[in-house]
C-alpha cells in the first residue's frame, strides 16, 4: 500500500507499506445516478446539497452569463444553486443527468445513507487500494506503469492545460459512464479517474511502518479520505490519478467530481 514517493507530499501517500485485508467484496463500478435514484424513490432521502440549496460545479459546465461564487482555494469551482445528484450542473447548466454515470454531489453522510439502505458499507482505504491494484504490485495504475500505454486512454482524466483547456481526447470532458474503459484484472471499472470515491477512513498522514491488518485510518480528525482521482486530474495541477493517490476532504464536501462505490463482506456482491 502507498508509494515510495509522491508529487503531493502533503497527501500522506508515502511510505510504501505492507497491509493485510480480510476477504471482502467491492462493487464493480461506482454507484450511478440510476442506482441513487432508486434509493431516493424508496426512501424520500434528500442529500446535503439539496437541503443546502446548491453545490460546486466546475466552471466550464456553468452558465457563462451568470457570475456564480467561486471557491477561494480553487476558483474553478463555482457554487451553483440547485446543483445536486440529479442536476449535476444545476438547472441552467450545460450538462444533463445521465443515469449510467457515477452519482456526484454526494457528501459523506449521503453515501453512508445509501449504504445503510442497500445493506452495504464504504470500503476502507486499504480495501479500496488493494482492489484498485487488480493484483499488481508497485504499479501506479490498475493496468501497469504508464498512464496511456501505446497511446490508449485507459481512464477519464484531463487532457490539456488545467483548468482552461481540455481536449477531451479520452472521449469525456466531464464524467464518463461508470463502466467506461476496460476493467482491471479484478473486474473493477474506473478505479482511477472519472470521480473521486469516498472511503470509510478518516484522513491522516501518519502510517505505521510495520505490517498492519485491516487498518481503518485515524480515530479522529476533521477530514475523510477520497481515492482515485477524477476527470479533472492532470499533471499540470493534480496528478492524483494513481492507485495510491489520496486526498482528505471535509465530510460535507459536495462537488461534481466526488462519488462512491460500496463494499461488503464476501461472498461477492451481485452489483
Amino acid at each position: 500500500m502507498g508509494a515510495s514517493a509522491s508529487p503531493h507530499p502533503e497527501d500522506g501517500e508515502a511510505p510504501e507499506r505492507k497491509v493485510f485485508v480480510d476477504p471482502f467484496s467491492l462493487s464493480s463500478a461506482a454507484v450511478t445516478i440510476s442506482d441513487f435514484a432508486r434509493f431516493v424513490a424508496a426512501t424520500g432521502y434528500e442529500t446535503l446539497a439539496e437541503r443546502s440549496g446548491g453545490s460546486f460545479v466546475f466552471h466550464s459546465f456553468t452558465d457563462p452569463s451568470t457570475d456564480y461564487p467561486a471557491a477561494a482555494h480553487a476558483p474553478w469551482w463555482r457554487l451553483v444553486p440547485a446543483a445536486c445528484w440529479h442536476a449535476p450542473d444545476g438547472v441552467a447548466g450545460s450538462g444533463k443527468s445521465t443515469p449510467d454515470h457515477p452519482v456526484t454531489h454526494v457528501a459523506l453522510q449521503d453515501a453512508l445513507a445509501y449504504c445503510k439502505w442497500s445493506g452495504t458499507r464504504l470500503p476502507s482505504e486499504a480495501e479500496w487500494e488493494y482492489a484498485a491494484r487488480g493484483g499488481l504490485e508497485r504499479q501506479p495504475f490498475p493496468w501497469g506503469d504508464q498512464l496511456e500505454p501505446d497511446g490508449e486512454h485507459r481512464c477519464n482524466v484531463w487532457q490539456g492545460q488545467f483548468p482552461k483547456t481540455n481536449s477531451a481526447a479520452d472521449g469525456y470532458a466531464g464524467t464518463a459512464p461508470a463502466t467506461a474503459f476496460q476493467p482491471n484484472d479484478f473486474g473493477l471499472y474506473n478505479m482511477t479517474g472519472n470521480v473521486w470515491e469516498w472511503v470509510a477512513d478518516r484522513f491522516t498522514t501518519l502510517h505505521s511502518p510495520r505490517p498492519v491488518k485491516n487498518p481503518r485510518g485515524a480515530l479522529n480528525g476533521a477530514q475523510f479520505v477520497a481515492k482515485g482521482g477524477s476527470y479533472l486530474c492532470h499533471a499540470t495541477y493534480c496528478s492524483r490519478y494513481t492507485v495510491s493517490a489520496r486526498q482528505g476532504l471535509a465530510p460535507d464536501t459536495t462537488t461534481g467530481n466526488v462519488g462512491f462505490r460500496v463494499a461488503a463482506k464476501s461472498p461477492a456482491l451481485s452489483a
